[in-house]
């Protein structure tokens, strides 16, 4: 019968490498440890009782047309909300709905006023 693999080697000493240095092979695993398992070098900066922070360098435009998609987001939950409840809750929820509509409008309006140079405060200079 023919075997698929050939037998081990008879000496179980050879090894591909001239010779052994303990001290490279040890070294060398602690790098491949350190790669694999040490914490990141850089610490991340620390906050300042912050949660959530803004990337600095994202222009105005882009600030402004998220909120206005997240005001709008606002305004819709809270109007299906004011939809499941009845009494106080429900002129409540209506408030919030109706408020973020009204900032809604306030963003949609600053992002119109973004680029024109007639409009004081603009972002264009004339």
């Amino acid at each position: 019968m023919i075997k698929p693999t050939p037998n081990p080697p008879d000496n179980p000493d050879t090894s591909p490498y001239e010779s052994l240095d303990t001290k490279r092979l040890h070294e060398a695993a602690e790098r491949a440890l350190d790669h694999h398992l040490a914490p990141p070098k850089q610490t991340p900066p620390k906050r300042k009782g912050q949660l959530f922070s803004v990337y600095p360098n994202v222009n105005t435009e882009a600030l402004l047309a998220n909120a206005s998609e997240d005001l709008l987001s606002i305004s819709a939950i809270a109007a299906d909300l004011a939809d499941d409840v009845d009494g106080s809750r429900r002129s409540i929820a209506l408030a919030i709905s109706r408020l973020a509509d009204g900032v809604h409008l306030l963003v949609e309006r600053a992002l119109d006023h973004l680029d024109d140079p007639e409009i004081p405060g603009s972002l264009v200079k004339a």
